[in-house]
């Protein structure tokens, strides 16, 4: 059996998350390797996928994403919005599709029964077929195929109250019925996979249940069943039989057992370095992944950023502190927290990084070491 370090490991995501290097590759290959990025705020998402491209700012993303449409942004891993390569999301749906869902938080008589849902997603489908919508335009929609019971103001969202049917909107996505579309000036707009990706088809459930361990174990492999259920927010056991079911490698690291794909073994020769800034849900995204915490959060990281949704300074590939921008026009004020001490090569390294956040969000950079007084991002 492989033996593998956890500093083997961390240079290995280092260099398959592009935090090694920018990467020249388009933006769908660096986000495949990412196995999808998380967008629930999506200059975040843009901002981390443009830190891994060589050069890129976040015009380029925008541009991969509206007009190439080589990524669409939709619902993923934990029902979450998520960016994810085009091409690979027939794999998504087939597999997101197939994968037990989560109790819903919501009670009676809020919680909509199976069939409703299920009605729900299908109008959903329906209504987008023909033109994107606003989500007043779709609520409208939704309402008239369904009947007025979907438009009641029942469940509580942001200290209002949202319309039930809204509630099925992650497993329209998850059932592909539903993407992003752009927006309509300030109003974000909903779009139909199988009309803005042509020949769009779910794949076979089983495959692309293999698949998509496959592609998480590409990027966050070394990993075991655990922690895979919670990156999808799946039962432990059903992943456990997930992958008992596959054809997996499995190794050892730091006295653990853990699992890769067939004779994907190879790490880099040279040990984890650098300094890097990953925004927001970008770290979180890191560490759902990247468990275990005690190895990937050392010393004061673990008490200080570990139980919150921080933008996250990575030094060597394991947390080594925390950080902040705030906008003003044109210039943008960086505010990094280190919980670790910064050599003059690291802080030099600090100083390019917080160049490159400044390239992507097309701003002028102020750095400042100091400590981060706002919370992590709800």
């Amino acid at each position: 059996m492989t033996i593998m370090s956890w500093t083997q490991v961390c240079a290995r995501r280092l260099e398959r998350h592009a935090l090694s290097a920018p990467s020249k590759e388009a933006p769908a290959e660096v986000v495949a390797g990412l196995a999808g990025v998380h967008a629930q705020v999506m200059s975040a998402a843009e901002l981390g996928i443009g830190l891994r491209l060589d050069g890129a700012t976040r015009a380029d993303v925008r541009r991969a994403l509206w007009d190439e449409r080589s990524l669409v942004k939709t619902y993923g891993p934990r029902g979450t919005v998520h960016v994810l390569p085009a091409r690979d999301l027939p794999m998504w749906v087939g597999a997101l599709s197939a994968s037990p869902a989560p109790p819903s938080p919501l009670r009676d008589p809020v919680r909509m029964t199976p069939g409703q849902t299920r009605e729900v997603v299908a109008a959903i489908g329906a209504s987008l077929a023909e033109e994107d919508l606003t989500i007043d335009e779709l609520n409208e929609a939704v309402v008239e195929r369904t009947g007025p019971w979907a438009g009641e103001l029942v469940m509580p969202a942001f200290q209002t109250l949202w319309p039930r049917w809204r509630q099925a909107m992650g497993q329209a996505g998850i059932e592909g019925a539903l993407c992003f579309g752009p927006a309509r000036g300030r109003k974000v707009t909903y779009s139909s996979p199988r009309r803005v990706l042509p020949g769009f088809r779910p794949a076979e459930p089983r495959a692309a249940l293999g698949d998509l361990v496959r592609c998480y174990l590409r990027a966050y492999g070394p990993s075991a069943p655990d922690r895979f259920a919670h990156w999808l927010n799946t039962p432990s056991a059903w992943a456990a039989e997930l992958f008992a079911s596959l054809d997996l490698e499995r190794v050892e690291v730091e006295g653990r057992a853990a699992w890769v794909s067939p004779g994907d073994t190879l790490a880099p020769q040279d040990e984890p370095r650098g300094v890097r800034l990953l925004p927001y849900f970008d770290g979180y995204a890191y560490r759902v992944g990247n468990q275990p915490p005690d190895l990937l959060y050392p010393g004061r990281a673990a008490e200080r950023v570990l139980r919150g949704n921080f933008q996250v300074l990575l030094v060597d590939g394991v947390v080594g502190g925390l950080w902040h921008q705030r906008r003003s026009g044109r210039r943008i004020d960086v505010t990094v927290e280190p919980l670790i001490p910064l050599t003059a090569a690291r802080r030099a390294e600090l100083d390019e990084q917080v160049d490159r956040v400044a390239h992507v969000l097309e701003a002028r950079p102020r750095l400042e070491i100091g400590p981060v007084t706002v919370g992590g991002h709800a």
